[in-house]
């Protein structure tokens, strides 16, 4: 039996590595499920899965040099336009523990932002004041001993 790119099969799976799993298809061939094809959430271990004998369903990816390419993610059946990511539960950042929302935008009343002059302006007046302000405490340490000439 030839193995059609993108038909759906029922096969076995044979072996499991950290890599994947090998699934034998009908006909005797067998395929490989790469992990990251494994399933819709993120899978660290392939165990915690499948079982080597467990009956899946796979969707044919590709067949390169006798190497079958197999999904069981893409074999599921999804409504239209729902992709795989919609089915994860949804992350959890820093702000989800904490609470708070992942909503950047400002609410109610804040500042517009600074434009790029007005800072430099600031960034020159700062700069010029602890200028002068070392002038001033270095002026009075120089001219060696006796302290100030004058």
């Amino acid at each position: 039996m030839s193995i059609e790119i993108g038909s759906k099969v029922q096969g076995k799976v044979t072996g499991i590595t950290n890599f994947g799993a090998f699934v034998e298809l009908p006909g005797g061939t067998t395929g490989l499920v790469h992990i990251s094809e494994v399933a819709d959430s993120y899978v660290k271990d392939v165990n915690e899965h499948l079982k080597v004998g467990d009956e899946v369903t796979v969707k044919v990816l590709s067949e390169k040099e006798g190497k079958i390419a197999l999904s069981i993610k893409k074999a599921v059946d999804r409504p239209e336009g729902q992709s795989s990511y919609s089915q994860r539960p949804p992350r959890q950042g820093r702000d989800d523990r904490r609470g708070g929302s992942r909503d950047f935008r400002p609410k109610g009343n804040f500042k517009p932002k600074e434009s790029f002059e007005d800072k430099m302006a600031k960034f020159l007046k700062s700069s010029e004041e602890n200028i002068s302000s070392l002038k001033r405490n270095t002026e009075g340490k120089r001219g060696g001993r006796g302290g100030r000439r004058g």
